[in-house]
């Protein structure tokens, strides 16, 4: 079975991978892919490519990862999300080299990783360019190409396989820094066992969104059913300015039957477009 994630090697995605591969339902042999940007990780399962793949989906501090969402509403109709894991994240400023902060002219890593530090890289290196990569491990292997004195945002683990020198240990502006991921697959998750508890992820949009009171009579599905809405937001529907596809995650499976499926048959009621991205066990 192919697995696939955001590469190269050294990544959050491949330890967030690594960490929560039994949550993919995989069978047999196991050969993960490493993929150049998380909107090709999520397309190689709508291809094939991959039977499985694991994408950062919502980060504490910056919110929610474009990209991933964009993809999945827009260019992946066939995958579903099977199940979650949070990954707790550690930055740190890595180097080639030991080298003062000062002299470093350069600050490389994935453009999440560089929001998550401003503060520590305004305070500390004002000076230094910030130059985005498609991921962190891809940031270390531009410091340890580089002849200038650069250096880079990324994982412990990063560091320890490529050997290079940390100069800063624990870099974000936040004490608490987590990322969710999601891993997708073209199949549904497995059915639920009884007494399980579970979540959803809805996607919807309606041409009523421009009246007054529309969301909240979508949103009210689920209030009036006693369902918890753990997330949402919004993202536009490339239809015409101040159009929106709204987003959900809930508590609760809407592909058995209970209030979260009532709840959906309600929504549909309000929308044009409901598409369930997936129910899954936590």
């Amino acid at each position: 079975m192919r697995v696939g994630y955001l590469g190269p090697a050294g990544t959050f995605s491949e330890q967030a991978m690594e960490q929560s591969l039994d949550l993919a339902a995989t069978e047999g042999e196991v050969e993960t892919i490493a993929l150049p940007t998380v909107h090709e990780v999520v397309c190689a399962v709508e291809s094939g490519l991959v039977d499985r793949a694991i994408a950062p989906i919502e980060n504490s501090v910056e919110g929610g990862i474009n990209q991933v969402i964009d993809a999945l509403v827009h260019d992946a109709p066939d995958v579903q999300v099977i199940a979650e894991y949070v990954l707790e994240v550690e930055h740190c400023l890595i180097a080639r080299e030991a080298t003062s902060l000062s002299d470093v002219v350069a600050v490389c890593s994935h453009p999440q990783a560089l929001a998550q530090c401003a503060s520590f890289l305004r305070r500390e290196l004002p000076n230094a360019e910030l130059r985005p990569t498609s991921s962190t491990a891809e940031a270390v292997q531009l410091v340890l190409e580089s002849e200038q004195p650069i250096a880079a945002l990324a994982s412990h683990a990063a560091a320890q396989q490529s050997g290079v020198v940390v100069l800063r240990d624990s870099v974000a502006d936040h004490e608490v820094l987590a990322t969710r991921f999601i891993w997708l697959s073209r199949q549904p998750s497995a059915e639920p066992k009884p007494g399980e508890p579970g979540k959803s992820a809805i996607l919807f949009s309606g041409a009523g969104d421009n009246s007054p009171g529309w969301l909240l009579d979508c949103l009210s599905e689920f209030a009036t059913r006693s369902i918890n809405l753990t997330r949402i937001e919004s993202r536009p529907a490339r239809l015409e300015l101040g159009r929106y596809i709204f987003l959900i995650d809930i508590d609760g499976r809407v592909d058995v039957p209970g209030a979260a499926a009532d709840a959906l048959a309600g929504l549909s009621e309000h929308c044009q477009q409901v598409r369930v991205l997936g129910s899954y066990a936590v």
